[in-house]
């Protein structure tokens, strides 16, 4: 059984560990990973390797291809305690 990557990212680094977990799981270099994207190698690897200032649009990019997403919750939620009504819902 394979463990999906998630849980709490709390630095570049991390994201960019994972973000080498999930390429090298599913059997990608990074030149064939930065081709399926659309970025450079050198953006994949500065990525990998925490770089804290990369572009935001390419990180959600490689995300997406890699079949990941990213989600923001506020510290300490809980799916019980906390609610966000759809854009144009009750406000």
């Amino acid at each position: 059984m394979t463990t999906l990557p998630s849980g709490k990212i709390l630095s570049a680094q991390a994201l960019g560990d994972i973000v080498r977990q999930q390429r090298k799981r599913q059997g990608a270099t990074q030149v064939e990973l930065a081709s399926l994207c659309g970025v450079g190698v050198r953006f994949i690897s500065d990525l990998e390797n925490g770089k804290q200032t990369i572009e935001l649009g390419k990180v959600l990019q490689v995300l997406n291809s890699l079949g990941l997403e990213l989600a923001i919750q506020p510290r300490g939620w809980t799916h019980s305690s906390f609610t966000v009504d759809a854009p144009g819902g009750p406000s």
